[in-house]
């Protein structure tokens, strides 16, 4: 009788444990984490960190310097998009247009609040800033094991666009 009352005891401790167990520690209110760039003339050293997040609405950035020119063509305009807010944290994208046309992408906002976090988009977003500047929409397809960012940066992406036209 004393080893069934200890063992009902065991699994019922077992059980509660386990269901006890936080898995991640991540969640909507992940950090904002470094930025990942895709522009042809930026290096990793150069690349600007993230602001902190903060509960005001974004504003489209504007070029510091406006880029010498004589023609219309060659100018150069920086867009903010809005941060999506995703299941896993804030997703915010800054585009870079020259004449009409994508020419960089950054991510400024992403999620990164545990190591699989950092895994999942440290493949994923490459992908999606390489698809953004071949296409030249949001028309992009979503990376595989990385749905809910891709869903955050398209939807970013495209407020960015809107902001831009």
């Amino acid at each position: 009788m004393k080893r069934i009352v200890l063992w009902l005891l065991g699994t019922v401790s077992a059980v509660v444990l386990m269901f006890a167990y936080h898995t991640s520690t991540s969640g909507p209110e992940a950090a904002v984490g470094p930025t990942i760039g895709g522009g042809t003339n930026e290096s990793p050293a150069t690349t600007p960190t993230a602001p902190p997040a903060s509960t005001t609405p974004t504003t489209p950035a504007t070029p510091s310097t406006p880029a010498p020119s004589s023609t219309p063509t060659s100018k150069s305009a920086t867009v903010t998009g809005s941060v999506a807010q995703t299941q896993w944290g804030p997703v915010q994208v800054q585009l870079t247009e020259q004449a009409g046309k994508i020419t960089a992408v950054s991510v400024l906002q992403y999620p990164n609040g545990n190591h699989r976090d950092a895994e999942i988009n440290s493949y994923a977003l490459p992908v999606l800033i390489n698809e953004t500047v071949q296409a030249q929409s949001a028309q992009i397809d979503m990376v595989s094991g990385a749905t809910v960012t891709s869903g955050g940066y398209i939807q970013s992406l495209q407020s960015a666009l809107d902001q831009g036209k």
